[in-house]
């Protein structure tokens, strides 16, 4: 079993069903809500967790009922929480999520307060990191323990971006406003090219539907998204990133882990509930074999 450190944020999230985004300051009534676990990092750890690879979490919560009912969710996959610092006396973070009829996502996020910055870790071997950039030092400190153990180093590269991270990291996935803070100017071939050159490794920008775009030295290329019924996009990305970072840990090659990391995101969106609707690794591989020679035939 892969070990994987992941880095970064972890949340719970009041997931509230509407019609419409909300966009007036006005009361709003919901046709569905639920609470769920949330955060960049804790999604991919559960994602990873869930295509069977062994998650370690490296996260800052407080001694709280947000805290507790965080690392009780995390336990119950399986995730491990043993290098997730809770502080007294302190506030852990979460957010409000409102989700429309079409799928789409708004979130409002609390960071925490009174969360220490530096990372205090004894850390296991490990085949993998994956950090996000809710936590720069965290990042930081996952990317150098990677380049250190010889290991695929993934940064989660959304805004706003820790350079020094990315600068370590062999593998960066920006989103979209990720690009677009760190690169403002050009087409999206233009920045991921000067993304790589600027970096010095392997980049790549991931939007949804439109599929993923990437970079490495001359060499670059497109991997369309596989076409699904979407109900619901949050955690998607968070998901992209724990199947990719898995599948390179176990060897794969970037054109065949964007595949596989394509795969388990279209499931996700199928579903609803966050995290909730994050896939199996029985089936993500059948419906990779099932689609892939439409994605192919594109």
């Amino acid at each position: 079993m892969m070990q994987i450190l992941v880095a970064g944020q972890a949340v719970v999230d009041f997931i509230f069903e509407v019609d419409t985004l909300p966009t007036e300051p006005e009361k709003y009534r919901a046709r569905g809500a639920r609470i769920v676990g949330g955060g960049c990092a804790a999604n991919a750890a559960v994602a990873i967790s869930r295509l069977d690879g062994r998650a370690h979490l490296a996260a800052r919560l407080a001694e709280d009922p947000v805290g507790q009912l965080i690392i009780a969710e995390l336990q119950r996959e399986r995730v491990g929480t043993y290098l997730t610092t809770k502080i007294q006396g302190a506030s852990s973070s979460y957010s409000s999520v409102y989700i429309d009829r079409a799928g789409e996502r708004q979130i409002m996020n609390f960071r925490g307060d009174g969360l220490p910055d530096e990372p205090d870790w004894s850390l296991p071997a490990i085949d993998a990191a994956l950090a996000d950039t809710r936590w720069a030092e965290g990042a930081i400190a996952a990317m150098k323990a990677a380049r250190d153990a010889d290991v695929p180093g993934v940064m989660d590269a959304e805004a706003p971006v820790v350079r020094e991270a990315l600068e370590i990291a062999s593998h960066v996935a920006f989103s979209r406003q990720g690009l677009d803070e760190f690169l403002p100017d050009g087409t999206v071939e233009e920045r991921l090219e000067l993304a790589a050159s600027l970096l010095g490794g392997w980049v790549c920008v991931t939007d949804g539907a439109q599929g993923v775009t990437w970079r490495q030295g001359d060499e670059g290329g497109h991997v369309p998204a596989f076409e699904v019924d979407v109900v619901d996009t949050l955690g998607a990305g968070d998901v992209w990133h724990g199947a990719f970072t898995l599948a390179l840990a176990e060897g794969r090659g970037e054109l065949a882990a964007m595949r596989f990391a394509n795969a388990a995101a279209a499931i996700k969106c199928t579903r609803p509930g966050g995290r909730a609707g994050s896939p199996t690794r029985d089936e993500t591989d059948s419906f990779l074999q099932e689609n892939l020679h439409a994605i192919d035939a594109r």
